[in-house]
């Protein structure tokens, strides 16, 4: 546990649930946890004990990634852990591929809809048809004119042609609507949508006032941040400022909620959390432009100063689009300043 860690408390401690079975974290409210094979090597998905209509049931809160190991250990739970009782909907709180992946195959299985913001379900229909901003040829000129040449790296972002498409390669081709504000009655209790732009789309984290609950997706993660990209679909945008202000309004929030994040274990500490996030942005603005200050930088430039550790390719798309996010972030501001140079590269000095 590192230092940031032990300002936070995990009432569960070390538990985790096994694999094909649930942990109940608060009543009604069940902890499944799946594999991915990333470095990021899980992903913690949700059952919240609902009716609908008077039939009673379970909701599922995100799916997982398409492959053949999830849904096996999806069977596990469906057989073990449900009660007898059917999935009535599945919530996604965006479009990722951990995410929103077996969306498909859980909503046919369980002939149940899919609840998700609309702007994520758009985008993941395109992103599952699509290479943009994933992977490509127009993903190798994006990441080029940002600094990064390495010949093999190129060729292997090039071939990378159906990368989300192979983890989420069907969308549900109905789904219903979330939208900030939401409040979605699901079983006793309600569960108020609160939306966080920056890491995606319109991401939808849910808060239970009744249970002092948050499902937060992506937003608030106890151990890591949360990746803030910007990708060759809209290669001027400038995330990370919507990032930092959807955290500032998770603050509304009491600060002894559960969180119950999508990577990592459940924690209560959420102001705290929010602290050391916007900290960790403020001290990467602050090398950034100590960077630049010194000689004009390409965001391949930047990925030593942000990041300190090896990174293979998978990190290495990420760790740019976060790179490029900090720079444009800067340079809207009016803190630093845009130029090509004699090889198409932008880079950036201190306006």
């Amino acid at each position: 546990m590192n230092a940031l860690e032990q300002q936070l408390n995990y009432p569960l401690s070390d538990a985790l649930p096994e694999p094909g079975r649930t942990l109940e974290v608060a009543p009604g409210v069940r902890w499944v946890r799946m594999q991915l094979p990333f470095a990021l090597d899980h992903i913690n998905l949700w059952l919240l004990r609902d009716a609908i209509d008077g039939r009673p049931g379970w909701t599922i809160v995100d799916c997982g990634i398409t492959n053949d190991a999830t849904r096996a250990a999806w069977e596990q739970v469906f057989a073990g852990e449900l009660g007898g009782l059917p999935v009535l909907r599945v919530i996604v709180t965006h479009m990722h591929p951990d995410h929103l992946g077996l969306a498909h195959w859980l909503t046919e299985r369980w002939n149940c809809r899919l609840w998700i913001s609309a702007t994520d379900y758009n985008a993941a229909r395109l992103a599952s048809q699509a290479t943009t901003g994933f992977g490509g040829q127009a993903t190798a000129l994006f990441m080029a004119s940002h600094g990064l040449t390495d010949p093999v790296a190129m060729e292997k972002i090039k071939a990378r042609t159906n990368y989300y498409a192979s983890m989420v390669p069907k969308v549900p081709e109905r789904f219903r609507r979330l939208l900030a504000g939401d409040a979605i009655r699901i079983g006793e209790h309600d569960w108020t949508c609160h939306v966080g732009y920056g890491h995606a789309p319109e991401h939808m984290s849910l808060h239970c006032p009744d249970l002092g609950v948050l499902i937060s997706g992506d937003m608030v993660l106890p151990r890591i941040s949360t990746n803030v990209s910007v990708i060759d679909l809209e290669p001027e945008a400038n995330p990370l400022p919507l990032y930092l202000d959807s955290l500032e309004r998770l603050r509304a929030l009491p600060a002894d909620t559960l969180v119950l994040p999508s990577h990592g274990r459940p924690f209560r500490g959420l102001h705290t959390r929010i602290d050391q996030l916007q900290a960790h942005h403020d001290d990467r603005y602050a090398e950034v432009m100590a960077a630049c200050a010194e000689a004009p930088h390409s965001a391949a430039d930047i990925l030593p100063v942000m990041f300190k550790r090896p990174l293979d390719l998978h990190q290495t798309t990420f760790a740019m689009g976060e790179s490029i996010a900090h720079l444009n972030a800067l340079w809207h501001a009016g803190k630093l300043v845009r130029r090509v140079d004699a090889a198409g590269i932008f880079r950036f000095s201190p306006a």
